[in-house]
């Protein structure tokens, strides 16, 4: 392997967080959005629908005071996929309860009547959806209407487009110097992590399987993403991702067996604590039972086939918080990984606190503990 220096967090990067006075969004206002197409904003929107609620994370590094004070309606996804940054927020922001819940989802299903009754300026959705709610007829009707839909994106191509997105709407709801605060921070972290891993060679091949446990009662095995999601974060590292050469569109089922056979060098598993009861699901993410977190793990890994895989068997395998793959801070999830791919190269690097950073410099959320991921014993 080719020796390159040694990672180190600089402390002269919380510089990132003093945003540059004078910016103030002008309307009327034509931005062009992740889609290439251009939405013309006539004034600064007040009135907002998230397609994918978590989008509210996005929007709590720009209305950093309250980042539900736009939103009149969404998709819960968090209370339904990731309960810990639901209670998290709920604590915080109760109003938020309060608003209405469209279940909104990727298919396009949406009751249209009950968007129009809340006089949206803008609907906010992710580019994955596009395809479903232009066949679901939904884009055309809200375009009648005159409702602008905004697409951002830190799903299909996360490192390409997630500080894209956030500037973005730093623009279209005149909160740029908020938005820029942390786009030059993470376009520091990303240009500093994949300046330390550009020479190492070889690069480790890698597998992951997203939500493990989600389905099969448990047993079943091994659903994976291609370039999109956690196979584009673990490209950002230099690593290769086994799914996105298996894989001809953005998810699928590998057999267990052709995992074997092609023995990557690390295995992923992904998870959150959800809602309800009965998941198998690692139980990763804000306020989290590490015990729990052991015992989930302990029971995917010794799943039938999956306990034969190599790197199983040899201890590389780790559990990672689910939902950096669609996350605006997956900065947070990239260095997951290349600490974990390269850990003499990272040694000095510490993404739990990175992530504590993050909140307390470019949010006002909660500062609460947090199982971003975990190492067998």
């Amino acid at each position: 392997m080719t020796a390159i220096p040694t990672f180190k967090i600089l402390p002269a990067i919380l510089l990132c967080a003093m945003p540059t006075l004078g910016f103030t969004t002008s309307y009327p206002l034509t931005v062009t959005d992740m889609d290439g197409q251009k939405v013309v904003f006539r004034q600064e929107p007040q009135r907002v629908i998230l397609q994918d609620g978590r989008e509210v994370l996005s929007l709590a590094l720009l209305d950093r005071d309250n980042p539900f004070r736009r939103v009149v309606a969404w998709n819960n996804l968090l209370k339904k996929q990731d309960s810990g940054s639901w209670n998290m927020l709920h604590a915080r922001w109760p109003q938020a309860d309060q608003i209405l819940d469209m279940g909104f989802s990727d298919q396009g299903e949406v009751n249209l009547e009950t968007v129009i009754a809340k006089h949206p300026d803008v609907m906010i959705a992710q580019l994955r959806a596009k395809q479903a709610l232009k066949q679901s007829g939904v884009l055309a009707q809200l375009s009648t209407l005159n409702i602008p839909v905004l697409f951002v994106d830190t799903e299909l191509h996360p490192v390409q487009n997630t500080a894209a997105s956030i500037t973005l709407l730093g623009q279209v709801l005149n909160q740029e110097e908020n938005a820029k605060a942390y786009t030059d921070w993470y376009q520091h972290k990303l240009n500093a992590l994949q300046s330390a891993v550009k020479d190492v060679s070889p690069k480790p091949t890698v597998f992951v399987e997203p939500i493990a446990g989600i389905s099969g009662g448990g047993e079943s095995c091994c659903f994976t993403h291609g370039h999109n999601g956690w196979g584009g974060l673990i490209e950002a590292t230099g690593a290769r991702n086994l799914g996105s050469e298996l894989l001809p569109g953005t998810s699928g089922t590998v057999a267990v067996e052709k995992v074997i056979a092609l023995n990557p060098d690390y295995y992923l598993m992904s998870g959150s604590k959800r809602g309800g009861k009965g998941s198998n699901v690692i139980p990763l993410g804000y306020n989290t039972d590490v015990a729990a977190i052991k015992a989930a793990f302990g029971q995917l890994r010794n799943r039938t086939g999956v306990k034969d895989i190599p790197a199983v068997k040899a201890g590389k395998v780790t559990a990672v918080y689910h939902h950096f793959y669609n996350h605006p801070y997956n900065i947070i999830g990239m260095e997951m990984l290349a600490k974990d791919f390269y850990p003499q190269q990272f040694r000095q690097l510490n993404p739990t606190a990175d992530y504590h950073t993050l909140i307390r410099t470019f949010t006002k959320l909660p500062d609460e503990p947090i199982n971003i991921e975990y190492h067998p014993e």
